[in-house]
């Protein structure tokens, strides 16, 4: 089963996430694919946080900051947790050190295709940024764009998609795991 969520920061999300790849794992093995590579103290903190809230869960948490299909090899049979969408992306089109990579969202929306049929069951998590009106920058219009793009494939492969919003679930496809 493939479980696609969206919505606004602070909703939610990654909680709801955590308890839905528990119910999906039924006591298999259970991965946390964390996509944030860490680049200051604040980043280190959010991580140190979500650890800990996490903690006791069974979660065994794989880093996987860029390349994420890779983090599926030998793990065919598990319930993966990808943490977060959003954060991946940043990874891969803008890499540090080096120069943006602006064209990255479709390998990145196959890397996600192939991670997701190549293992047990995903919940992927993914932050909703398409709410405003404002113009950005063209480098980060691209960046919103290529969001926009591993969001529609994520939500065309999933078998459920949910909206979070202010803590409240909007089931726009499938229906919810039992």
């Amino acid at each position: 089963m493939v479980i696609f969520l969206s919505g606004g920061c602070k909703n939610g999300k990654s909680s709801y996430a955590e308890r839905l790849a528990v119910r999906l794992a039924a006591g298999g093995p259970l991965y946390y694919a964390a996509t944030m590579i860490p680049h200051d103290e604040e980043d280190q903190a959010r991580i140190r946080r979500h650890r800990a809230e996490r903690a006791g869960l069974g979660f065994t948490t794989v880093e996987q900051g860029v390349h994420i299909d890779r983090c599926a090899e030998g793990r065919a049979d598990g319930t993966f947790l990808l943490d977060s969408v959003t954060a991946l992306l940043s990874n891969e089109m803008f890499p540090w050190p080096g120069d943006p990579d602006p064209d990255c969202a479709p390998r990145v929306a196959e890397e996600l295709t192939r991670f997701a049929a190549s293992v047990r069951h995903t919940v992927f998590v993914s932050d909703f940024l398409y709410a405003d009106a404002e113009t950005y920058d063209p480098l980060t219009e691209d960046y919103r764009r290529g969001l926009a793009l591993l969001d529609r494939t994520l939500a065309a492969l999933a078998d459920t998609v949910i909206e979070v919003s202010a803590g409240n679930l909007i089931l726009h496809k499938g229906e919810l795991p039992r």
